[in-house]
C-alpha cells in the first residue's frame, strides 16, 4: 500500500468510527425537514457542528448557507463538498413535518450527513493535503414555492430562485475550484453506488389568469372564466409534445395552485405553477416559447389576461469525467466494482448543473432509499448505504485530488477549462432568461 492508499485506509477508518454519528445526522435532518430559503434550524444544526470540528464557518449565506474551510498544508486547489439543506413538499409523508407539509423526500438529509461525514474523515489528515476543503450546506436546490421565492425577490432579498446560482452571484464559489456532492436513489438500482449521470435543466413559470368574477348560475355571462382560459391553455401545452426532438428530453408540466374562490361563482383569479425541462438551453427556450403561446391562446379564447413570469431554473448538467473516474475508483475499491453502476443520464434537474458550467463538478449516487423521488414514499431507510459510504468515497477523491501537492486536481482543473465560461458569462445566460409578459387576451379590451 502506497502513502496515498494509506492516507484514504485512514480517512476511512476514522469514518467507521464516527459511522453512528453520521447517521444520527442524516436522520435528525430527515425528521426535522425545512423547504427552500427557510432553512434555518438546519443551517444552525450544521453550523454547530462545524463549530464542533473547530472550524471557523459563515452563514445565512443566500439567507441560509452554511460555509467551512479547512485548510491544508501548502496552497493549492480549493475543493468543495456540498449538502443541500432543503427539502420538498409532502403532506402524507411519514416523517413530514405536521404544521408545514415540509418533508425529505429527496434525500438532501443524506447529503447533509455525507458531507460532516467526509468531513469528519478529512480533518486529521489534512496537514499531508495541498490546497483546502470547503464544506457547504446549501439552500434551496428544489424549485418549489415559486409565489413565496418571488416574494423574496421582490424584497431584494434574492436574485436567483434557487440557492446555487444565488450562491455564485454572491461570489461564494469564486474561491472554489471544484465541487461534489452525492445524491440519493433508489434501492431498486442492482448497485450500491454510482459515479454519476448528467441531467437535464429546467425553467420555472409562475402564470396568473385574470377575469372576471360572476355569479355562476344567475349571470355567467357577465364573467370571464380564468379557469377555462387556463383548461385550454394546459391542453394547448400538453399539445405541443409532438414537436419536441426526443433526443432533446423536454418535459412539459404543471401544477393548477389556484382553481377559483368557490363553485359559484365564475373564477378570475387562477395560477398555475410551469417547469420547462429540457438537455440543452436552445431546446429549453424553444419549449418556453411554445408553452408561452398555448398560454396566450388559452387567454385569447375567453378574452382573458395571463401574466407569465418565467425564471431561470437550473442549467444542464455534465459530469466531469475525469472526476468521475476518480469517484469509479474509489467507490469500487471499498464496495466492488460488481456493486458499482455505469454512468447514465437522468431527465431531472439540479443547480449542481448550474455548478458544472464554471467549474469542474460531479454528482455521485448512493442507494439507500426506498421508492421513486418526490413522492410520499421516498425515504432514508439505510443511512450507512445513503451518507456513510459517500463519505467515504467522497473524501477518497479528495484525498485522490489534493495529495502530492494537489497534481490531480490541477490536472482536472486544467483539462476542463476549455469547456468552462466565467461567472460572467454564466450570470448573463441565468438572465436572458428571467421574462415576464402580460397578454390581455380582451379582457381589458
Amino acid at each position: 500500500m502506497n502513502d496515498k492508499e494509506a492516507l484514504k485506509a485512514r480517512v476511512c477508518a476514522e469514518i467507521d468510527r464516527r459511522s453512528d454519528e453520521i447517521v444520527a445526522i442524516s436522520d435528525h435532518v430527515m425528521r426535522n425537514p425545512e423547504t427552500g430559503y427557510r432553512e434555518v434550524k438546519t443551517a444552525a444544526f450544521v453550523a454547530d457542528h462545524f463549530a464542533r470540528l473547530g472550524l471557523p464557518y459563515r452563514d445565512k449565506l443566500a439567507l441560509t448557507g452554511v460555509k467551512a474551510r479547512m485548510a491544508g498544508t501548502a496552497p493549492g486547489p480549493t475543493v468543495a463538498l456540498m449538502g443541500e439543506l432543503d427539502s420538498l413538499v409532502s403532506v402524507n409523508h411519514p416523517y413530514a413535518d405536521p404544521v408545514t407539509g415540509a418533508a425529505h423526500c429527496c434525500g438532501h438529509n443524506a447529503m447533509i450527513g455525507s458531507m460532516l461525514g467526509a468531513a469528519f474523515g478529512l480533518r486529521p489528515v489534512m496537514e499531508q493535503l495541498a490546497g483546502d476543503v470547503v464544506l457547504f450546506a446549501v439552500p434551496a436546490e428544489e424549485g418549489i414555492e415559486l409565489e413565496y421565492r418571488m416574494e423574496l425577490r421582490e424584497r431584494g432579498e434574492i436574485e436567483f430562485i434557487q440557492g446555487k446560482p444565488e450562491l455564485i452571484r454572491l461570489g461564494e464559489f469564486d474561491d472554489v475550484d471544484i465541487a461534489m456532492i452525492t445524491h440519493t436513489t433508489d434501492d431498486a438500482q442492482p448497485w450500491l453506488a454510482n459515479p454519476g449521470s448528467s441531467t437535464i435543466g429546467a425553467l420555472k413559470k409562475l402564470v396568473v389568469f385574470r377575469g372576471r368574477a360572476a355569479h355562476a348560475g344567475g349571470w355567467p355571462w357577465e364573467g370571464v372564466n380564468a379557469l377555462k382560459a387556463a383548461t385550454l391553455a394546459m391542453t394547448g401545452m400538453d399539445f405541443q409534445r409532438e414537436t419536441f426532438r426526443d433526443d432533446d428530453n423536454v418535459r412539459i408540466h404543471w401544477n393548477l395552485t389556484k382553481g377559483g374562490e368557490a363553485v359559484s361563482a365564475v373564477p378570475d383569479d387562477v395560477r398555475l405553477d410551469v417547469m420547462v425541462r429540457a438537455n440543452r438551453v436552445e431546446a429549453m427556450l424553444d419549449a418556453s416559447a411554445k408553452v408561452d403561446r398555448a398560454l396566450r391562446a388559452g387567454a385569447l379564447a375567453l378574452g382573458a389576461e395571463v401574466d407569465i413570469t418565467t425564471m431561470s431554473g437550473v442549467l444542464p448538467m455534465q459530469i466531469d469525467s475525469n472526476l468521475r473516474e476518480l469517484v469509479r475508483r474509489n467507490q469500487e475499491a471499498f464496495l466492488g466494482a460488481d456493486r458499482v453502476g455505469p454512468p447514465g443520464h437522468s431527465t431531472a434537474g439540479t443547480d449542481v448543473g448550474d455548478l458544472g458550467h464554471i467549474m469542474p463538478v460531479c454528482q455521485p449516487l448512493a442507494t439507500g432509499v426506498t421508492s421513486a423521488p418526490h413522492t410520499e414514499f421516498y425515504h432514508v431507510t439505510d443511512h450507512v448505504k445513503a451518507a456513510v459510504n459517500p463519505a467515504k468515497f467522497m473524501a477518497m477523491t479528495v484525498v485522490d485530488l489534493l495529495y502530492d501537492r494537489a497534481a490531480e486536481a490541477r490536472r482536472v482543473i486544467a483539462e476542463a477549462a476549455p469547456s468552462k465560461i466565467t461567472k460572467d458569462e454564466y450570470l448573463a445566460i441565468r438572465r436572458a432568461q428571467d421574462t415576464h409578459e402580460v397578454f390581455d387576451g380582451g379582457l381589458r379590451g
